[in-house]
């Protein structure tokens, strides 16, 4: 069983599960390749000059999987719970995770399926995301969301921060103490 399930690995999901892995969880990152930032590019990021979507989204994968995540090409077709977490169905397997981030970007039918509470978007283009806390916990105990479903702004290093930020709020529930990541520049 997985500490956590990050479905979806775009700049929101991505980062969620490098945060989760580096912490020692046991991460899956489930994701389906058909990210919109695959489109994007980037010229806006503070501390990167300019990079494509397709390279953004390669590293963040990457990265994740540095830390310990495993990286599945899949698309899930539902989450169910169950006495320990929940159970993912994806087209080709299925998983259990005690915990759930969904970091869908604009797809949200899967949200919808399950029964996450949804609310009509304020970015253009975005007509639906789901209701979130501020901490980016759903209406299912256990579910939380980050990134443009959660209703933060679509662009990426926004949505990137909003996966650091979620992912900090489930470490932080699971341990029973804040979690704080600081790495120090060693002399």
């Amino acid at each position: 069983m997985f500490d956590i399930a990050v479905i979806g690995a775009g700049p929101a999901g991505a980062s969620a599960a490098l945060f989760t892995a580096k912490a020692g969880k046991k991460t899956l990152l489930i994701d389906n390749d058909k990210s919109i930032t695959k489109r994007a590019w980037i010229r806006n990021h503070y501390g990167v000059k300019e990079i494509t979507g397709p390279d953004l989204i390669t590293t963040g994968k990457q990265q994740a999987a540095e830390f310990g995540a495993e990286l599945i090409e899949d698309t899930v077709e539902n989450i169910v719970k169950t006495d320990s977490g929940f159970k993912i169905e994806t087209e080709k397997q299925s998983f259990e995770a005690k915990q759930v981030i969904i970091a869908t970007g604009v797809a949200t039918q899967l949200a919808e399926n399950i029964g996450l509470k949804t609310k009509p978007g304020t970015e253009p283009r975005i007509k639906t995301v789901l209701e979130v806390d501020a901490n980016g916990k759903t209406n299912i105990d256990g579910i939380w969301a980050a990134g443009t479903i959660a209703g933060v702004s679509v662009h990426t290093i926004i949505t990137a921060g909003d996966g650091a930020k979620v992912a900090i709020n489930v470490l932080s529930e699971l341990n029973g103490e804040r979690y704080v990541d600081h790495d120090i520049l060693q002399a």
